[in-house]
């Protein structure tokens, strides 16, 4: 199968990028492995016609807004994200509106529409830069409740939550961090923004997907825990075979992430279907909110 993968990405001019978070068949098959928006923007410097896009739907709409030149595949068409699916433009304009049109700060994790209606998008990696460059006292964050409470403590400017959240990061607690602890008393525990702040209080580092493989590559220890979903595992263990990493906890698994197989990916490739697009109204607006946290 991953033979056959292989042979019709040539013959398709196609690249197959997989999130941090997919199955370890998924991300060995691909070309390039990453969190989602750096994908997409590598996506955007090669020569490929057709992206095949293995992660959920608001990230192979990230890359139809940086590539519009490209045809975009998401092989499981029914992959998406909750917590992007917890803000709607309507409502959010509606927001927006309430609080005197204070600029709206939208994290890569949501929808092409709800770019199109925000001032500038961020990652979990870069938000504290964002909100500080952002000239105004009071903004707006969506959909993440936990990553904006990450940012407020991080500035002293007045940040409006969204009360949205990951089901799965957002089900960490103290309690399964101090036990992993008790497991493992030499690991040091980084967690992902997307966690609630009583957890992220505990973290000796606090990290995006990509981040907490740049961490452990650079730290001296041998051990960590890691605050999020555990598909990271794998790329982790697989970068650096020499250290032990273990999951805070087995329940932050992302069904969603889990649901692209080899025999999709084969398939979206012999018919290209699974296609995504984005309407060029949306797409420029939205490009407009991406294209200023890059620039930044």
């Amino acid at each position: 199968m991953k033979e056959k993968i292989r042979q019709l990405a040539g013959k398709r001019n196609a690249i197959i990028l997989a999130h941090n978070y997919q199955p370890p068949e998924i991300q060995d098959i691909a070309d390039l492995c990453g969190d989602s928006l750096e994908l997409s923007i590598k996506a955007s410097e090669t020569e490929a016609d057709v992206i095949v896009f293995c992660g959920v739907h608001f990230m192979a709409e990230t890359a139809v807004i940086l590539c519009p030149d490209k045809k975009v595949l998401l092989p499981a068409e029914d992959a998406g994200c909750p917590m992007a699916d917890m803000v709607e433009p309507d409502s959010l304009e509606r927001r927006k509106k309430q609080l005197g049109n204070i600029p709206v700060v939208t994290y890569v994790n949501s929808s092409a529409a709800v770019k199109a209606v925000s001032d500038i998008c961020c990652t979990s990696a870069n938000v504290l830069k964002v909100v500080e460059n952002i000239d105004a006292d009071e903004i707006l964050m969506v959909p993440d409740k936990n990553l904006a409470q990450y940012a407020a403590s991080g500035t002293e400017k007045k940040i409006h939550l969204w009360e949205g959240y990951c089901p799965f990061h957002n089900t960490l607690t103290p309690e399964d961090v101090n036990m992993a602890r008790k497991k493992h008393p030499k690991a040091l525990f980084i967690a992902h923004p997307e966690c609630p702040p009583e957890v992220l209080e505990l973290a000796d580092s606090i990290q995006s997907t990509s981040g907490m493989i740049r961490f452990a590559g650079s730290s001296d220890e041998t051990q960590f825990i890691l605050g999020t979903e555990t598909g990271l595992l794998y790329p982790i263990s697989k970068a650096y075979p020499e250290k032990k990493f273990y999951p805070a906890c087995e329940k932050m698994y992302c069904t969603d992430m889990k649901k692209i197989t080899l025999e999709n990916i084969a398939s979206c490739l012999e018919t290209l279907s699974g296609e995504v697009t984005v309407p060029e109204d949306i797409r420029k607006k939205a490009l407009g909110s991406v294209q200023k946290m890059i620039d930044l």
